[in-house]
């Protein structure tokens, strides 16, 4: 998730079509083991204890909050950066899988409440998920819509929605399920405009850059509709 201001040049849309059907395969292919990695992440820290120490740091106070909100709002500017550079093929690999895994550390408290009281929410987290960006990239792919207009008014979306968490962690009250729903349908917004900027926004080399921005919205999506389920299932 962000908001780019990607170099003007030959984008993807206008490359060939056995060229543009290989940039697709290598963004997916690397969404897809930044997704792979998060997962093996995720489980890893639960394995070694991480989750209940997380889960504690949080309950220190509001600037523990802060300092961990500040963790994934720092790293996501810093790997898209990274992964749009001009730098080497490794430091693009080190920007998507360093991402993964602080995306790994951000959801792990939630991942380990739910192995506590509700570890059917994780499944079907997951696929809902899946099911909702599949739909979205049905969308994306079959209109060929060019989607980047959205990015100012998720941007504003995205404002709100991170200055209610923060004013949730500072005067003590919890999200209700229309404010979850809320940010689902935000990243839902998000994964469609990263969704057509595979097409409308990036150039041919920047495949590792479009799957960074793509996974990022997908992890969004994950961790709220989590989050949902959860709040389900306390129900």
């Amino acid at each position: 998730m962000s908001y780019l201001d990607v170099a003007s040049g030959n984008v993807v849309s206008n490359l060939s079509v056995d060229q543009r059907a290989g940039f697709i395969r290598r963004t997916y292919g690397h969404l897809a083991m930044s997704i792979a990695f998060m997962a093996v992440s995720c489980a890893f820290l639960l394995q070694i204890g991480a989750g209940p120490v997380l889960l504690s740091f949080l309950s220190g106070g509001m600037l523990n909050y802060l300092i961990y909100f500040g963790l994934f709002v720092g790293a996501g500017v810093l790997a898209d950066n990274w992964a749009r550079s001009e730098h080497s093929l490794t430091m693009h690999y080190v920007a998507l899988l360093g991402y993964a895994f602080v995306e790994a550390v951000i959801v792990l408290p939630l991942l380990y409440i739910a192995t506590l009281y509700n570890p059917a929410a994780i499944m079907d987290a997951a696929l809902t998920t899946a099911a909702m960006v599949t739909g979205l990239t049905y969308i994306a792919f079959t209109t060929k819509k060019d989607f980047s207009f959205m990015g100012p008014f998720l941007a504003v979306g995205s404002i709100i929605a991170i200055g209610t968490c923060i004013a949730g962690a500072i005067f003590g009250f919890e999200l209700g399920l229309f404010a979850i729903g809320g940010i689902v349908l935000l990243s839902a917004g998000w994964v469609l405009w990263s969704t057509s900027n595979i097409l409308h926004v990036y150039q041919e080399h920047q495949h590792v850059a479009a799957a960074l921005g793509l996974f990022a919205s997908i992890a969004l999506m994950f961790r709220f509709v989590l989050q949902m389920f959860m709040m389900f299932g306390d129900d």
